[in-house]
């Protein structure tokens, strides 16, 4: 077995180790009712009315073979390494704007854009791809991209190299886009949150 073989061994191992610890606790979000769809979203969806028309059947999510996992840690790093982090003001004159970084620049909802977008290429169900919206610690609100696997529930970050468990990231989840519909939020209740905020 070469070196890249072995790293992956441990990596699926660890992955492993990982998910066992978590499904105490449950490892994927749950969650609740339809809430308001995020602004930046909202208008994304205008402009680009197929980011909001991907419905899919409920069902098991993806099942997640070591192939789909070198695939979410590639995409993870080639993003998060290929775009560069400005805000919305910064790029767009706005306060929040949702878009590709087909420019090579975005802030946080945009990557998780870019890497559903590349997911979706690889073969991964839209259903299985979420963008989800988060508060970090210091209150800030951030937007990921939770991929439903058949060993829970994992975020692919901009903030983060590795791809985690939702439940092994410091955030405090809100809502995300619902599993059989792009265009419809619904309500995260990890029991995190000290009350639903309203973010962006």
């Amino acid at each position: 077995m070469d070196g890249i073989g072995r790293k992956l061994l441990f990596a699926v191992a660890a992955l492993v180790g990982a998910v066992g610890t978590a499904k105490a606790g449950g490892d994927s979000m749950p969650t609740g009712a339809r809430t308001t769809q995020p602004v930046g979203h909202y208008q994304l969806c205008k402009q680009l009315p197929e980011e909001c028309s991907q419905r899919t059947a409920k069902g098991a999510p993806i099942e997640l073979s070591r192939k789909l996992w070198a695939t979410m840690i590639s995409i993870n790093n080639g993003v998060n390494t290929k775009v560069k982090p400005v805000t919305d003001l910064e790029a767009y004159g706005v306060e929040e704007y949702w878009a590709y970084p087909d420019q090579g620049y975005g802030d946080c909802e945009d990557y998780a854009l870019e890497k559903r977008r590349q997911l979706m290429k690889a073969g991964v169900p839209a259903g299985d791809l979420l963008i989800t919206v988060a508060r970090q610690p210091n209150g800030d609100g951030h937007a990921v991209l939770t991929v439903r696997t058949s060993m829970g529930d994992f975020v692919l970050d901009n903030l983060q190299p590795k791809v985690l468990l939702w439940s092994a990231t410091p955030y405090t989840y809100l809502k995300r886009q619902s599993e059989t519909n792009s265009g419809v939020w619904v309500t995260i209740t990890d029991g995190r949150a000290d009350a639903v905020a309203s973010v962006r």
